[in-house]
């Protein structure tokens, strides 16, 4: 389903998938995905749906604005954040995730404003990544509960962030990429390094 030809079938399927992992509990998380790019034009979920129930014809079309053309129900205020990103970064798909173990760590890494993981074969599924002997940073962000801020902190420094992710303290994983497919990747090769990391932490309190 992940590879539809019909971005509606394949973008539910995808909200489905994560949730079904636990990745976007209840009506947690928020999801997009880039139709068109001029004028710009996403399909998204709507706000306060339950993750796991999403069908393609629940999927709302928004603007470069965030406001809602088609479908029924409004667009979540984290689509300002959405829009950032895609329009910093050329993303095709930005997917917002709020597994507990990315959601913990984002608290406890806020002071130090970004996770460190090196040494896992893993990375390699991170764009841009071709071994393992190297450090991946990912961003932390203070959270913000005005929308337009917590975007306008974020936006200047998405050029220099790694071109598939960032954490927003306390309130999970942003991971984007140049396709559904891409962004997908970059969301499960996240939450296996932060789960490690999340592990190392409690080998080492012992």
């Amino acid at each position: 389903m992940l590879h539809s030809s019909d971005p509606r079938q394949a973008l539910s399927w995808v909200i489905q998938d994560l949730h079904q992992r636990g990745w976007a509990a209840g009506t947690g998380g928020n999801f997009s995905l880039v139709t068109n790019r001029d004028p710009l034009r996403l399909l998204m979920a709507p706000s306060g749906v339950d993750k796991g129930l999403v069908q393609p014809d629940d999927l709302i079309e928004v603007n470069a604005q965030g406001q809602v053309l088609a479908g029924h129900g409004k667009a979540s205020a984290e689509t300002l954040l959405h829009l950032a990103i895609i329009q910093q970064t050329g993303a095709a798909s930005v997917l917002h995730t709020h597994s507990p173990i990315a959601t913990l760590l984002s608290r406890r890494a806020e002071a130090a404003t970004a996770i460190a993981f090196s040494g896992y074969e893993m990375l390699k599924g991170l764009e841009g990544i071709t071994t393992h002997a190297t450090e991946v940073r990912l961003p932390v962000f203070p959270n913000d509960q005005d929308m337009v801020a917590l975007s306008q902190a974020v936006l200047p420094n998405l050029q220099a962030a790694p071109p598939w992710g960032v954490l927003i303290a306390g309130h999970g994983l942003y991971a984007w990429g140049n396709s559904l497919f891409a962004a997908r990747r970059h969301v499960e090769i996240l939450e296996f390094l932060l789960e490690l990391h999340y592990r190392e932490l409690a080998i080492a309190s012992h």
